[in-house]
């Protein structure tokens, strides 16, 4: 049995197919998915659907942008509640209305709105792609209920699966400006590296795209490996942009087989 990783889909779901098909990924395997699935790319309707269908051996771990996405319905589901606006949840054009009113209620207020559906993903599901409340309060709870980390024994080491960052404690990440270890799993970026890490073990995660220069893990849109003496723990970072790639001729889909730590991009 192979283990392959990957991270960062951002709706990229012909790239995503792509690269289950050059791993010739089968039920004999187990793929583990690091996060991020919505906004950037063009097929986040595409790859929620697909996320709904997966197979049992295929393991999906929350990102930062799914976890935003799943607030922002939770702030669509509270305002139809508090109003008792009754939408219909099968309704593709009182989930607009109920999007709209939202804005316009924000706005009103005089409430900050600018992280509500930052990349107009949930506009998009709902005015393009015929979605419903209904839809998207499901996906809010399929993303309710990804865990946050996975780890298995590959070989002699610990591996762990984060979108952002791992520790074991959170004293290890004083001083970093995260509040809890569930912050720091979503959101870490250099720190994860710096001041993370599975003593004697591996971390695979993503988030910082490894194309943006200036980054810790920059390195041209490969995947960033780096390996920390103190904790004798190797890290990847496999986000290599693949979103950014209508832009930015380096963003590629990155894959990685444990076993044997090969590399395999779209």
């Amino acid at each position: 049995m192979n283990t392959y990783v990957i991270s960062d889909i951002h709706g990229c779901y012909e790239e995503f197919m792509t690269m289950l098909d050059k791993i010739g990924f089968s039920g004999a395997d187990r793929l583990i998915l690091a996060g991020d699935y919505v906004d950037r790319g063009k097929d986040s309707f595409r790859v929620l659907r697909w996320l709904e269908q997966k197979p049992e051996n295929v393991y999906a771990i929350l990102g930062n942008h799914d976890e935003a996405f799943a607030r922002s319905v939770e702030l669509m589901e509270g305002l139809d509640q508090k109003m008792g606006l009754q939408s219909d949840p099968d309704s593709p054009q009182e989930g607009l209305a109920l999007y709209e009113s939202l804005r316009y209620y924000m706005k009103k207020k005089g409430l900050p709105g600018g992280y509500f559906d930052f990349y107009g993903t949930i506009y998009t599901l709902l005015k393009r792609k015929g979605a419903t409340l209904q839809d998207l309060y499901r996906w809010m709870e399929m993303f309710g209920k990804m865990p946050l980390c996975y780890e298995q024994k590959v070989k002699e080491r610990s591996c762990v699966v984060v979108h952002g960052g791992y520790a074991e404690h959170l004293e290890d990440i004083a001083g970093a400006g995260y509040s809890s270890l569930d912050e720091f799993y979503l959101q870490a970026r250099e720190e994860a590296y710096l001041l993370g890490g599975k003593p004697h073990g591996m971390v695979v995660a993503g988030h910082t795209p490894t194309l943006i220069p200036g980054e810790f893990p920059y390195n041209e849109g490969w995947v960033f490996r780096y390996y920390n003496e103190e904790k004798d723990c190797v890290f990847y970072d496999i986000d290599c942009g693949c979103a950014y790639r209508r832009k930015d001729s380096w963003g590629r889909l990155a894959c990685i087989r444990l076993e044997d730590e090969r590399i395999f991009y779209v």
